[in-house]
């Protein structure tokens, strides 16, 4: 079966020469789907499949139950804030759907743009897609509010893919992580689109203009409308609904900028905190589920545990020494309760360890890691303006890799300098006497 499709598709492979484009995205989806066609130099001869692709795609693989609970979470938080099916598992159907039809087209705007650079510049240059993109199609739409505007989304992968890797050389060149240079151009280029309290909610600002169905997406609620009806399941309804009065729609970490633990607790309960059913980006709430994926990574090795841990450990130290502080609500919050709040899980497991953009050493990784930790707590509790901090110090940090990689490679070079000059000086006094005897 396996060579058959081979064969079927070699058979309608387009000519590189007459059809450059075409060929392009044919090589694309062929290395996708099969295995490398290689075998390492030497005696051996062992085929080697664990190419780029493959360990980019390990990466998608973790990141699959984040995109199911996210897309759930999407229409669970937007039934809360209209007061109906409140319990998690309540109204299921109708949430999954709602959740659905955000999640879709975020998903087809952030491949088709980014994938359509991709796809261009390897046309003109004259070589297969490079491989980067499959994780940073993925992440990109879980960094992401639900309600973002689709124009706005595009514009920023746009930005990200052009300027932040395409412009130093593609795949492997880029010293930011591109993912994250979408989510931070939207921050500093539309800041009222992913910050405040009604962004994380989709379709609360729409509620009073046609409650679930807005002006947009109204046909295709209806054709669930009437499936969900003929299985005698509750339906959406015909829309017009309010958000609840009181509701605001903030995030833990927005209420603890604000009013320290206390405000937190008096919206979400720590359970809530810790399984995500709480406001905020699509991929980032379920702790459990990024562990998960997180463990997931390092057992195939595609991510460096050091960075993860040292991670850790530089937020502790920041978060103990804001605790020991205390001159504002938000620095008395608890260090350990910091991790209940906002990205930081996702930021350790998925961002942070890019090996294109974090340092290559062992020793820099426990470095630039810790740093990570250190630098992020420092921006999420001391900056009113800006109450998260992993995306800021994880790009910043991004430009530092290189320099930390060259100070530890410089001290390890030192150090055998050192060693050698050690081993030779026995050598070159019990020399001494032997060339002296022989000069007499």
């Amino acid at each position: 079966m396996k060579q058959a499709l081979l064969k079927l598709l070699k058979q309608v492979e387009p000519d590189k020469e007459k059809s450059p484009f075409l060929h392009t995205a044919y090589d694309a989806f062929f290395t996708f789907a099969f295995t490398p066609n290689m075998v390492t130099k030497g005696g051996v001869h062992v085929r080697d499949g664990m190419d780029l692709k493959r360990q980019m795609v390990h990466v998608v693989l973790a990141l699959q139950v984040l995109y199911l609970f996210g897309t759930y979470n999407i229409g669970h938080q937007h039934f809360v804030a209209l007061g109906e099916y409140t319990g998690f598992l309540q109204g299921a159907h109708l949430k999954l759907v709602y959740g659905l039809v955000k999640m879709i087209p975020i998903f087809i705007v952030t491949h088709v743009v980014g994938l359509g650079i991709e796809f261009y510049y390897a046309y003109k240059k004259g070589h297969g897609v490079e491989e980067g993109f499959l994780v940073s199609g993925a992440l990109i739409p879980l960094i992401m509010p639900p309600d973002i505007p689709l124009w706005i989304l595009g514009v920023s992968v746009a930005f990200a893919v052009w300027i932040g890797k395409e412009a130093f050389g593609g795949t492997g060149m880029n010293i930011l992580n591109v993912a994250l240079l979408a989510r931070v151009f939207v921050f500093f280029a539309y800041p009222t689109y992913i910050s405040g309290d009604e962004v994380w909610i989709a379709g609360i600002e729409k509620a009073a203009e046609g409650g679930y169905f807005g002006q947009a997406y109204g046909a295709v609620y209806g054709v669930f409308d009437s499936l969900f009806g003929s299985l005698g399941l509750a339906t959406f309804g015909d829309g017009g609904k309010a958000v609840i009065d009181g509701y605001s729609g903030a995030t833990p970490l927005g209420l603890a900028s604000k009013g320290g633990w206390d405000a937190v607790t008096q919206s979400y309960t720590t359970g809530q905190m810790l399984w995500g059913t709480i406001p905020g980006s699509i991929g980032e709430s379920s702790k459990p589920l990024i562990i998960v994926g997180a463990l997931f990574l390092i057992i195939t090795k595609i991510a460096d545990w050091r960075i993860m841990l040292s991670m850790v450990i530089g937020a502790v130290v920041m978060g103990l020494l804001l605790n020991a502080w205390g001159a504002t609500p938000f620095m008395e919050v608890p260090w350990y309760y910091h991790f209940y709040m906002g990205s930081f899980l996702f930021a350790m497991a998925f961002m942070a360890t890019d090996p294109v953009t974090a340092s290559s050493t062992s020793t820099g990784k426990l470095i630039y890691g810790f740093l990570i930790g250190f630098v992020g707590m420092i921006v999420r509790v001391l900056n009113p303006a800006y109450p998260e901090g992993w995306m800021l110090a994880i790009l910043f940090m991004n430009v530092f890799a290189p320099l930390i990689d060259h100070y530890v490679l410089q001290a390890n070079i030192n150090r055998r300098a050192k060693r050698l000059q050690a081993a030779m000086k026995p050598a070159e006094t019990a020399a001494a006497p032997a060339a002296a005897e022989a000069q007499a």
